[in-house]
């Protein structure tokens, strides 16, 4: 049965909210689009192309492992005690999957739906988020997660919630590896202190499971007298961290 007291209803039954945008992901060194290719194809300097848009892959970033890893810390700032998962087969398994980056291919921990397909986390912060993209990594079959629905600052949203239309959608790929990253709209994300992440189908499996999701941009401390802001990329762009207060304080971590 679904968790929390979340009405029994499969995604099949539900129509998702018209008009909800549909994101691509974003590709970083070498990459070119396909030219006249109707799926949107990318081709990839590493040999190879991903389907539904362009992607950003971790791996084919020139930053050594460790600030790799930095640049996914935000999961240091959720509040992990607040956190749910709706539908999870398992009572607290959610939580597995927010975890270090080196950590993703660690497939003792995971999460898998119970009822049906759908899968919706409540994550609270511990302060402000500028969030920039996201990683979704599942297993090589149809349970992998083919559709992600973004929603910001609704605290202990329902499944009936997500009735309404999302802050942003995404057409996921197949990613086995913990490697590609979902851009965001930054500018619709700029300012986030709880996010809700709907897992709203899969490839065709009754199931759906997730072993790692992986977030980046930068997490904001509030005080009475200063800001404190914490940037989870490998490298810093002064120009995207003014905060206009009377007394800041500014650290970035790169």
């Amino acid at each position: 049965m679904r968790r929390a007291g979340a009405p029994f209803t499969t995604l099949r039954s539900r129509r998702l909210a018209a008009g909800a945008e549909s994101s691509e992901l974003r590709v970083s060194g070498g990459a070119e689009r396909v030219g006249g290719d109707p799926a949107g194809r990318v081709a990839m300097s590493h040999g190879h192309s991903h389907g539904g848009g362009g992607c950003r892959c971790a791996a084919e970033r020139e930053e050594p492992p460790e600030q790799r890893g930095l640049a996914y810390g935000l999961y240091l700032r959720i509040d992990l005690e607040r956190l749910q998962c709706l539908n999870e087969s398992r009572e607290g398994s959610g939580r597995g999957v927010f975890k270090p980056w080196e950590e993703r291919t660690d497939r003792s921990k995971f999460v898998e739906s119970d009822a049906d397909e759908e899968l919706l986390f409540n994550i609270p912060f511990t302060g402000n988020v500028k969030l920039k993209g996201i990683i979704i990594m599942g297993e090589d079959d149809d349970s992998h997660p083919s559709e992600m629905r973004l929603y910001k600052n609704i605290p202990q949203m329902s499944f009936d919630d997500t009735e309404r239309e999302p802050d942003q959608t995404f057409s996921l790929n197949r990613d086995i590896t913990g490697e590609l990253e979902y851009a965001t709209k930054i500018s619709r994300f700029s300012n986030v202190y709880h996010l809700s992440i709907h897992i709203s189908k899969n490839f065709g499996a009754d199931t759906t499971k997730i072993f790692y999701i992986g977030l980046r941009g930068e997490w904001t401390e509030l005080r009475r007298h200063e800001v404190t802001i914490c940037n989870y990329e490998a490298s810093a762009n002064p120009a995207d961290h003014r905060v206009h207060q009377v007394t800041p304080q500014t650290h970035f971590i790169s």
